[in-house]
């Protein structure tokens, strides 16, 4: 059995968060992000060379919850695809790539965060439907 896999970014929000919205009304998260670029030196020390620049964007509840969580030089994870798409410029056809991501969080390794989980006395009520009641799972 093979693992499902999908691609993947870390990286830091680089300018400030924008929530839009497309054609069809659903909400787009945009960004762009930065990677930081290291080369080991051969006596084993690293050089830190310019970062690397993109877009990220993300759709839907993905888009609401990072617009929402995410600021500036905040560090990330996420799980996605590349689009790549053209847009016209003068006359000619620019070629562009954005990073989609479907999943995207806080990078554990880089942040200091704290979990919040449903309490599990209070997960349902009466009727059925999920209780709000929230508890500290994890503080770092």
């Amino acid at each position: 059995m093979s693992i499902p896999t999908q691609l993947s970014l870390h990286g830091y929000i680089a300018t400030i968060p924008e929530l839009t919205k497309i054609r069809d009304g659903s909400p787009r998260f945009h960004a762009r992000f930065g990677v930081e670029q290291f080369r080991k030196e051969p006596d084993g020390s690293f050089t830190k060379l310019d970062p690397v620049h993109g877009d990220l964007v993300a759709y839907d509840t993905a888009a609401k919850r990072a617009f929402e969580q995410f600021r500036i030089g905040d560090s990330f994870v996420a799980a996605g695809y590349i689009n790549e798409y053209e847009i016209d410029r003068d006359d000619q056809q620019i070629p562009r790539k954005e990073f989609v991501a479907h999943r995207i969080g806080h990078d554990l390794a880089r942040t200091r965060y704290e979990v919040l989980r449903r309490s599990p006395a209070a997960a349902e009520t009466t009727s059925g439907a999920a209780s709000e009641s929230i508890t500290p799972a994890v503080g770092l």
